[in-house]
C-alpha cells in the first residue's frame, strides 16, 4: 500500500494548476492547512524523510515477493490490509467520529479499485523479479495523465508522447533480459496493475476535486473495503487465512508488519507532514525515485539478473517516466 493510498497529499488537478489537498487541521479536519513556511533547517530533514519513504516503497516489492506465494496471495493481503487498517485507525482515531457519508461512499469505491490493483500486483510479483515489478509499475506515471486527459477530453503536450514511447520501449527490454521471448505472465500482470493504479489515482483525483474529503478517513475506508474483498476471496481461492498464518515464519511476519505499518501508515504520516513543509513538486520528485530503489534492492539483495539489455530497459523506463512528469499535470 503505497502511493495508491497517499495520492490525496499530492494531487494535481486536470486543468494543470498546482493542486494540493493539504492534510487536515487538528481542530478542523475537513479543512486543509495553508502551506507554512518552514524554518531554514527543515528542508533537508524533510527531504531525508520523504526519500526514506521512497526507499521503503522500493524495498516493498522484494519484501512482498519474499513472503507471498501464488496460492497464498489473498490470505497474505488479508493480513497486510488488517495490520495497515489497524495502524491507521489508531493514528486517525480522533477524527473518525466525524466521518461523512461522502467519505464512506468514496472510500468504498476507491477500496474496490485498490483491491484490483493489489491483486494484480501481488500475483504478478510471485511470477517476476522484484526489480522488474518496481520498474514496470512505474508506468502508472505515464498512464495516469492519459486516463485523466481522456476523462477531461483534453490534449496532452507533444513531449509526453515521446516520453511514453521511451518508457514502453524500456519495459519491452526488461521483459527480454533472458532472451528474446514473449513477455512473462508476471510482467503482464504488473503492467495491468500499473493501468489499474492509474485508473485508481485518476478516480481519486476527479471525485475528490470538489469534495471536502478527509484523506485519513477515506484511506481507512479503502483499507477496510479491501480487507473485506480479500477475506471473501481467501475463502474460495488458494489456501485459507488460518493455514497461511500458521505457517508464516517469524521473518515473514516481520516483513508483513513492515509492509503494512512502515510502507503504509508511517509513509502516510510522513507524506502528510512533508507537503506542509516543502513543495508538492519536490515531494513528488523524491518519491519518484521509488523504481530506482526497487531495481537496486532487487539486484543487490535478491540476485536479480543484471544484463546489458535489462540495464538499458531500466534506464529507458526511468528516463521516460521522469521526462513525462514535468510535461503533464498528473501527480503521484
Amino acid at each position: 500500500m503505497k502511493k495508491e493510498l497517499l495520492v490525496y497529499s499530492i494531487v494535481a488537478p486536470e486543468d494543470g494548476s498546482a493542486g494540493v489537498t493539504d492534510p487536515p487541521c487538528a481542530d478542523h479536519p475537513e479543512k486543509g492547512h495553508r502551506h507554512v513556511r518552514a524554518p531554514a533547517h527543515l528542508p533537508r530533514s524533510v527531504d531525508v524523510a520523504v526519500l526514506g519513504v521512497a526507499i521503503a516503497w522500493g524495498s516493498s516489492y522484494l519484501a512482498a515477493k519474499t513472503v507471498v506465494v501464488p496460492d497464498a496471495v489473498f490470505a497474505f493481503l488479508v493480513i497486510r490490509f488488517a495490520l495497515a487498517a489497524g495502524g491507521l485507525a489508531i493514528v486517525s482515531a480522533a477524527g473518525l467520529r466525524r466521518i461523512t457519508v461522502a467519505e464512506l461512499m468514496s472510500g468504498v469505491l476507491f477500496g474496490v479499485m485498490l483491491s484490483v490493483v493489489f491483486t494484480l500486483e501481488t500475483l504478478g510479483l510471485t511470477m517476476t523479479s522484484a526489480s522488474n515489478a518496481g520498474l514496470i509499475i512505474s508506468l502508472s506515471m505515464i498512464m495516469t495523465p492519459v486516463f485523466a486527459r481522456s476523462a477531461a477530453a483534453t490534449r496532452l503536450p507533444a513531449a509526453f508522447y515521446g516520453s511514453a514511447v521511451v518508457a514502453v520501449a524500456g519495459v519491452g527490454l526488461l521483459t527480454q533480459t533472458t532472451g528474446w521471448t514473449a513477455p512473462g505472465l508476471g510482467d503482464l500482470l504488473i503492467l495491468l496493475a500499473a493501468a489499474a493504479r492509474a485508473a485508481h489515482i485518476t478516480a481519486i483525483a476527479r471525485l475528490s476535486r470538489h469534495r471536502p474529503l478527509n484523506p485519513a478517513r477515506v484511506t481507512l475506508v479503502q483499507l477496510c473495503t479491501g480487507l473485506v474483498v480479500f477475506v471473501a476471496l481467501s475463502h474460495h481461492t488458494g489456501r485459507g487465512l488460518g493455514p497461511v498464518a500458521a505457517h508464516m515464519s517469524t521473518a515473514a511476519w516481520l516483513l508483513t508488519v513492515y509492509l503494512a505499518l512502515v510502507c503504509t501508515v508511517v509513509a502516510f504520516v510522513v507524506q502528510a507532514w512533508a507537503v506542509r513543509r516543502t513543495s508538492p513538486a519536490r515531494v513528488s520528485l523524491l518519491l519518484g525515485t521509488e523504481p530506482l530503489w526497487a531495481a537496486g534492492i532487487g539486484v543487490l539483495f535478491a540476485g536479480d539478473s543484471l544484463t546489458a539489455v535489462g540495464v538499458g530497459g531500466a534506464v529507458l523506463v526511468l528516463v521516460g517516466t521522469h521526462w513525462a512528469e514535468p510535461s503533464t499535470p498528473a501527480g503521484r
